[in-house]
């Protein structure tokens, strides 16, 4: 009886935090395309690169900041005061010895991109890791007891108040400096509300005993956020590189959107899915169908969204922000066809997470990442869409790397999961041929937006329906309740 009870908990608990995850996630993208429409008419390509330079190492050194504590915190069986209050401090530690680093480095990153302009622009937007890192505690907290409803109103919020601010700072000529700005407010408003929400305080009192077995799980989730995050934003830094400073803002403003998209149901993912699949860790059998249960419901909902993006790209950018921004739309349209399988992606690294395997996330992103960038350096003399269709094609693939590794934790043959993603990607597919080619002759540009997004939309709701998926009959019975 007490099971039943824990496994319905436990369900009720996920279905909730897809549910909060999702819809705060839609909330969110949708704040962040507001701003970021008024931003992107206020502001140009030339604007974007600079902070599209610095992207690659505000990404490592968030990563180096949070030091995978809040996977670790999570995945342990019970958590007491020590161990928050020794990765509360630990971390604003480390933040304030890295912004040391990354300040006195400055020189040293405007002389590699050629743009002097980086030296004061980097040692203020750097400032961010430093208010970031009082955020990370409450967040471990937050994370660990599935709290998705309170991070998704410190989500929104810490959206909401950057966004004017970074508005307000462009409409008076601040240019990237608005934008820099724009980044620090966000992290101190989701700071603050995050410890609204967290009933644990620090003390100064402190014991960094803890450090020590919470490290040893996630020392390799350190390291493996450090190379995930060099792989998302390995672009900017080859472009900055090799390119001019509009293609990295072309290219900056691309990947805003693709992540705005791919965010929705990524987020939705990483919040549920990791502490989720560790409460059942001990039984492989009900792993795995939690596991492939969230996989369809993921595939449900990304392939037609991101799909969906790469079919009204050109459209979207051009209606929203102007033909200014025009070649962004077609690094849109490829970069959102990998968005399509990112979130599957995700769902297998917080499986290998919640089992352990801290050690195969690892390596098996290391080698993603050496691969890839070894692949772009190769090619970069090509132009930027080869670079980009490489780095899409490759990413697909790589699937089936993450897809043999988890097989060795919960028995997922192939056949399984084609079976879970297979019938929505092919749905997705037909749906957006069908959506193109009947609106072929369309001449005026907002009708076509239209059109496309409402005969897909409808007809992928129709399709699913009338095969009865089981999805859609879950989703439609949670917004119900």
């Amino acid at each position: 009886m007490g099971n039943g009870n824990t496994q319905q908990d436990l369900k009720h608990a996920v279905a909730k935090g897809f549910l909060w995850g999702g819809m705060s996630n839609v909330v969110c993208q949708f704040l962040s395309l507001l701003f970021g429409i008024y931003l992107a008419r206020i502001l140009g390509p030339n604007d974007y690169g600079p902070i599209g330079m610095l992207a690659i190492f505000s990404a490592i050194a968030g990563s180096l900041q949070e030091s995978g504590f809040v996977q670790a915190i999570a995945n342990r069986k019970k958590v007491g005061h020590d161990d928050y209050n020794a990765v509360f401090w630990f971390n604003i530690l480390v933040s304030v010895l890295m912004y040391v680093a990354l300040y006195l480095s400055a020189p040293i990153i405007a002389d590699f991109f050629n743009q002097p302009v980086l030296v004061p622009l980097s040692r203020y937007n750097f400032l961010g890791f430093v208010v970031a890192a009082f955020g990370i505690a409450p967040s471990a907290y937050l994370f660990r007891e599935l709290k998705v409803k309170q991070k998704s109103i410190a989500l929104i919020l810490s959206i909401a108040l950057s966004g004017v601010v970074g508005v307000v700072m462009a409409l008076n000529g601040y240019s990237y400096w608005g934008i820099a700005t724009q980044s620090i407010v966000y992290v101190l408003v989701r700071t603050v509300v995050c410890w609204y929400f967290t009933p644990w305080t620090p003390s100064l009192k402190v014991n960094f005993a803890p450090l020590k077995y919470l490290f040893a799980f996630s020392y390799r989730l350190l390291i493996t956020s450090v190379f995930q995050r060099f792989n998302w934003n390995v672009f900017s830094f080859i472009l900055g590189k090799f390119y001019t400073r509009i293609d990295v803002g072309n290219y900056t403003k691309s990947a805003e959107w693709f992540n705005m998209g791919g965010e929705v149901v990524n987020g939705m993912v990483n919040a549920v899915a990791q502490p989720a699949l560790a409460k059942v860790v001990n039984d492989s059998e009900r792993q795995l169908r939690v596991f492939r249960k969230m996989l369809r419901f993921t595939a449900f909902v990304s392939f037609p969204l991101m799909l969906g993006l790469s079919l009204v790209s050109k459209e979207l950018i051009v209606l929203v922000i102007t033909e200014k921004w025009l070649e962004s739309a077609g690094m849109l349209q490829m970069l959102a066809v990998w968005g399509a399988f990112m979130p599957i992606q995700s769902m297998f690294t917080n499986l290998l997470v919640s089992c352990g395997r801290s050690r195969t996330f690892m390596w098996c992103t290391i080698v993603q990442g050496l691969l890839m960038f070894g692949i772009l350096l190769i090619i970069h003399r090509m132009g930027i869409k080869p670079m980009i269709v490489s780095y899409c094609v490759f990413n697909v693939l790589w699937l089936f790397v993450w897809l043999y590794f988890a097989k060795k934790e919960i028995d997922i043959k192939l056949s399984m999961f084609m079976r879970d993603i297979l019938p929505y990607m092919l749905l997705s597919l037909f749906v957006m041929a069908v959506a193109y080619v009947s609106t072929m002759a369309i001449e005026d540009m907002y009708l076509l937006f239209v059109s496309k997004v409402a005969i897909a939309a409808s007809l992928y709701v129709f399709i699913a329906r009338l095969i009865r998926s089981e999805e859609l009959n879950e989703i439609k019975e949670f917004l119900y309740k």
